[in-house]
């Protein structure tokens, strides 16, 4: 796909972070509030463990500026951001914490506010979180993604989408909940639970920005990887819960952002599912800019080239009919 770049530079800077009083009405937290938030799987399916205990944590000093965590997720949910006027298309978004928790605001509905406003139905997913004493927790995180887009798929009809044009995107930890799914979106992590999950959880698309990929431990986030697979994995389990390592030629269409000096997740992370994505000949597109560090998200883009990164996904999902 080609592109007038200093077009979209322009479209970039027009975005709605780019001066102080437009940052302030766009992080205000009463307009960071969804239309619907939904049970992701039936009232009795999932037993918590005993004694997890569910809270929303206020990280921000600034009252204008929220930015929120949910930890010991009890209820896994999607809360749904529905537009004015739907285009058909659905994005769920699955933010990120490091396995410890999960963002609301900064990688959840900042996002979805800016999408919802260009036509998008989007689903931000509250995962389970893998070190909280879930049975099988390594796989959690991936049966909640599974769920989400069989779940959203089975919805098309209420909600006004395609259920052929259906996007996934995952911010840091986050991320490896989508390129896991990326990967593995078809593994028997759950037993079918109701009509829904006869359903493809195979997305059309899939976007992952600053993710946590690999459990390499050269270039993993350690506390990602210790939640996920423990601080003793075996080889085997190294590599089934590393998708660098489980690229597969049907996979959805894939879409990577990573800064280069991200000092949190190494950007090799991006890197090394890039090339092994490229090295199968499945379809993916890559950005990589040098200054931005971890989990700028929309906010902490402003002033930075990286303040493109929306247009340039939005853009992207595009030349795959997803918008």
């Amino acid at each position: 796909m080609t592109f007038d770049r200093r077009a979209l530079l322009t479209a970039g800077l027009a975005l709605p972070f780019a001066s102080a009083a437009a940052r302030e009405a766009w992080t205000r937290p009463a307009g960071l509030k969804p239309d619907a938030s939904i049970a992701l799987w039936p009232e009795g399916h999932i037993r918590p463990p005993a004694g997890l205990v569910e809270a929303v944590v206020q990280r921000s000093d600034d009252p204008k500026a929220s930015d929120r965590m949910l930890q010991g997720i009890k209820h896994p949910r999607l809360d749904i951001f529905r537009p004015a006027k739907p285009n058909g298309a659905a994005v769920i978004l699955a933010p990120g914490g490091g396995y410890r928790y999960v963002v609301v605001d900064k990688e959840g509905y900042e996002l979805a506010r800016w999408l919802r406003e260009r036509g998008v139905t989007v689903y931000v997913l509250f995962y389970r979180l893998p070190g909280d004493g879930w049975t099988n927790g390594a796989d959690v995180p991936l049966a909640d993604a599974q769920r989400a887009v069989r779940l959203v798929r089975s919805r098309a009809g209420a909600d006004g989408i395609d259920p052929a044009r259906i996007a996934f995107g995952g911010f840091s930890a986050g991320g490896q909940v989508a390129t896991s799914l990326l990967t593995r979106f078809d593994a028997q992590v759950y037993a079918r639970v109701d009509a829904a999950d006869a359903l493809s959880a195979r997305p059309d698309a899939l976007a992952a920005i600053y993710p946590v990929v690999s459990m390499d431990p050269a270039i993993a986030h350690a506390v990602s990887r210790e939640k996920l697979i423990g601080a003793n994995p075996d080889t085997a389990r190294e590599k089934l819960y590393s998708p660098e390592r489980n690229v597969r030629a049907d996979q959805p269409p894939l879409w990577l952002l990573h800064a280069e000096d991200d000092s949190v997740v190494k950007v090799e992370n991006s890197v090394r599912l890039r090339e092994a994505t490229r090295g199968i000949g499945a379809p993916v597109e890559a950005h990589f800019f040098e200054r931005g560090e971890h989990g700028f998200g929309l906010m902490k883009a402003a002033g930075l080239p990286i303040v493109i990164w929306p247009e340039l996904l939005w853009n992207w999902l595009g030349s795959h009919k997803i918008v």
